[in-house]
């Protein structure tokens, strides 16, 4: 049976239902053998759930990166802070120094 017409014919000709079940049975056995990778294929269903599913999952990463960066950046702002403060700490005392260099130098001359 190579075409819907011959099926109709070979189930219309059966004499009984185990019959027309047998013609149904290797109609869907010549089918699979025609189609072998038929169960694997994908319907707008899967689709449609596969993409609800990554578009999940992007949404989990970007939030994931995002908190991360929030992170990454309070860190950055810490440690500018911490090397301002450590610059402060350093050039306050040194420019009173230098004043005060200056100021003996002044009263030398």
């Amino acid at each position: 049976m190579s075409s819907v017409v011959e099926l109709y014919e070979a189930l219309a000709s059966a004499p009984d239902d185990r019959a027309r079940a047998r013609v149904i049975a290797e109609a869907f056995e010549r089918l699979e053998e025609r189609y072998p990778h038929l169960p694997d294929l994908a319907t707008q269903q899967h689709l449609r759930e596969t993409e609800l599913r990554l578009q999940r999952e992007i949404e989990a990463v970007r939030a994931n990166l995002t908190l991360q960066i929030e992170q990454l950046r309070g860190e950055v702002k810490t440690d500018i802070e911490r090397n301002r403060n450590s610059l402060l700490a350093w050039l306050i005392p040194l420019m009173f120094a230098q004043v005060g260099a200056m100021a003996t130098l002044v009263k030398l001359l």
